[in-house]
């Protein structure tokens, strides 16, 4: 499992992590959506948990949320579809996205014995701190799962060192004080939190949050270890529901161009 989500982030190019909600627009639709993402590019997959109160979300996310689960969208059926991917899809890591109550409630042991089952190979749960790392991240480390950490422009210095304490996979900067969506950071904005980041950790950094256009993809894998796009993908499953296969792809290779294509103008 470590040796899949290390190898998604290769030396000499950015790695893209795409996230979908499982289950959106039907826990039957998805098998297809996931292997649209692979079929486009994406190195790395977040597939979220649904949950009705999704904090760190906005609008897409929330709506995908709420289409999920009115199509009845169960821990059970995400594990599968998990399983289901790991079957058809041994060397692409999948990462399981979502929050605390669905994760626990039944232990933090059987969450990680039902993950490892399923192949999963990360798991990050937004509203667990890390200083609560307790409640669930010895259970994932025993599974050999990596509990992958949020870092934002509001870790400082001081709370930095707890955050990574633990962590595997990556790190996940997220780049605005906000809610999954339209909004981006600067691009300065970025780079200089990346290069705090990477003083401190070893682990590769994915940056999310307001990635839309291949162009922005690029800007970032210039300078990141990883692209995180999700909003984007959600709005377009939104817009074609169990048709989504396709235009995901397609909107995947474009990203997946970009950001083979960024380090090699820099360097150029």
């Amino acid at each position: 499992m470590a040796a899949r989500l290390s190898s998604a982030f290769p030396a000499d190019r950015a790695a893209l992590v795409c996230f979908v909600t499982a289950g959106d627009p039907a826990p039957a639709a998805t098998p297809a959506i996931l292997d649209a993402l692979v079929e486009g590019g994406a190195d790395v997959i977040e597939l979220g948990m649904p949950f009705t109160d999704p904090m760190a979300d906005g609008p897409a996310i929330q709506a995908a949320n709420l289409r999920s689960l009115a199509a009845g969208t169960r821990t059970a059926d995400i594990l599968a579809i998990a399983a289901d991917f790991r079957s058809r899809h041994a060397n692409v890591p999948l990462v399981l996205m979502g929050y605390a109550n669905p994760m626990t409630r039944r232990g933090p042991e059987w969450f990680a014995d039902a993950c490892a089952a399923s192949g999963v190979d990360g798991v990050i749960c937004v509203d667990i701190p890390a200083e609560e790392d307790a409640a669930l991240g010895p259970a994932l480390r025993a599974k050999s799962i990596a509990p992958i950490r949020l870092a934002t422009p509001t870790t400082d210095a001081a709370r930095l060192p707890a955050v990574l304490e633990g962590a595997g996979g990556f790190l996940y900067y997220v780049s605005v004080a906000g809610i999954t969506g339209k909004q981006q950071a600067a691009q300065a904005s970025i780079e200089e939190a990346l290069t705090r980041l990477k003083a401190s950790t070893d682990l590769p950094v994915a940056v999310g949050f307001g990635v839309r256009t291949p162009e922005q993809a690029a800007a970032i894998a210039r300078v990141a270890d990883g692209v995180v796009v999700g909003s984007a993908i959600v709005d377009i499953i939104a817009q074609h529901g169990s048709a989504a296969a396709g235009p995901v792809r397609d909107y995947i290779r474009s990203l997946s161009t970009a950001i083979a294509a960024a380090r090699q103008t820099t360097n150029a």
